[in-house]
């Protein structure tokens, strides 16, 4: 079975694009209920249509929102589930004991003497309650674009291990809700797979997990952590296969239903990361276990490792090289660039015994990861933004003169 094509598109972004400082500002004053909750939604949907067009200018035909309809990257899938609380706006807060000091986005939060909004646990058993809260942006980026580029329309989705990583063992639920992971997970997944039905009903055609979790796996400092945590009761490995097991149950999906997952090490407020390391500790297993069709890879910086993971990579799925930093304004050089997919390339066609030409068929190019996965965004200008979408197709345009 070949590799699926448009989509992955040659050209990729993943998902988060910078928002415009009004949209920033109303829903900051929204939250703080100093401005009316029915103010946001003629801005929202403005700087909607505007970040459309801007993809559009571009050269891009993953069409996303920008993700300007979310204040943080994940959305609010899980908020949104009967059975899940956050637990931070309770009378009295909650026992920051109940983090992982060692999972890297937590510890730099605890580094920062604060800690993760949206602390949100299961404090009963969790149920899809039917309606869907990412249903609304793929409906109103509908009336964007024609019914023919329906298909092409990229909604971001959360991480199936999101509240759950970040917690110590068995703490991701509280007593009396769930007794292990195992059943934790397996109401999870049904209510991962209620959410993709609604959404592919509706027609989406292309989603995109995004999934920092299992890219920790490569830090050595988290596995050092881990391995130093008497309350764990199963190794790092275990739980990485665990969660492999997990998310194939979430990710079961129609054949026609294109699904890729987006693995980096952070992207915080000033363009901040949260972790190192290359991919050779999950390589084997993320390419040949986990039920996705598409990879899209952290590769702008040595943190990342290099390429040579690929070769582990089979003939029936892609990877979207993530070459250009989205963190910083200064302009990656195509020829190096270009430099560095063929060089990907050759690795992806040493493992799978074909030719660099084969091989680039399985490849695509993006930045790094979002340009505003938090509101506030990246280091760089809208202006900066939008020269790194169109270094991406000029990029894709010398690789694969004439594809999308």
């Amino acid at each position: 079975m070949s590799a699926p094509r448009n989509p992955p598109f040659r050209a990729e972004h993943i998902g988060s694009l910078l928002r415009p400082d009004e949209l920033v500002k109303k829903r900051y004053a929204v939250a703080e209920k100093s401005t009316p909750p029915e103010e946001l939604k003629p801005i929202e949907e403005k700087a909607i249509k505007d970040i459309v067009k801007l993809q559009e200018e571009c050269g891009i035909h993953s069409i996303t929102n920008g993700e300007h309809s979310r204040h943080q990257f994940w959305g609010t899938f899980f908020e949104t589930l009967q059975g899940m609380e956050e637990i931070n706006l309770r009378e009295g807060g909650y026992d920051q004991s109940i983090f992982r000091a060692y999972a890297p986005d937590v510890k730099s939060f605890m580094h920062a003497k604060t800690v993760p909004n949206q602390v949100t646990i299961a404090t009963g058993k969790i149920k899809h309650t039917g309606t869907s809260s990412f249903l609304p942006e793929f409906e109103y980026l509908k009336t964007l674009v024609p019914e023919s580029e329906w298909k092409n329309i990229k909604l971001t989705l959360t991480s199936p291990s999101w509240y759950h990583f970040r917690y110590g063992p068995k703490k991701a639920y509280v007593d009396g809700a769930y007794q292990n992971d195992d059943e934790y997970f397996a109401d999870v997944a049904e209510a991962y797979q209620t959410e993709l039905k609604i959404l592919y009903d509706a027609g989406l055609r292309n989603g995109q997990v995004d999934d920092p979790n299992l890219a920790y796996f490569c830090s050595e400092a988290m596995l050092e952590g881990w391995k130093n945590d008497k309350e764990n009761f199963q190794t790092a490995e275990e739980q990485l296969d665990a969660y492999i097991k997990f998310y194939n149950q979430c990710l079961e999906r129609p054949s026609d239903f294109h699904l890729g997952i987006h693995l980096c090490r952070g992207n915080y407020i000033n363009s901040a990361h949260f972790a190192e390391g290359a991919y050779d500790n999950i390589a084997t297993k993320l390419f040949n276990n986990l039920n996705v069709s598409t990879y899209y890879l952290e590769y702008d910086t040595p943190r990342a490792g290099g390429f040579e993971p690929l070769k582990q990579l089979p003939k029936n799925k892609n990877v979207v090289l993530g070459v250009v930093t989205s963190k910083f304004p200064e302009l990656e050089s195509q020829k190096e660039m270009v430099e560095r997919v063929h060089k990907a390339a050759d690795y992806v066609a040493e493992g799978s015994g074909s030719s660099r030409e084969e091989a680039l068929k399985r490849l695509s190019v993006s930045p790094q990861c979002g340009f505003a996965s938090h509101a506030e965004g990246n280091s760089l200008s809208h202006e900066d933004m939008r020269n790194k979408l169109k270094l991406i197709r000029s990029i894709a345009d010398e690789v694969w003169p004439g594809q999308a």
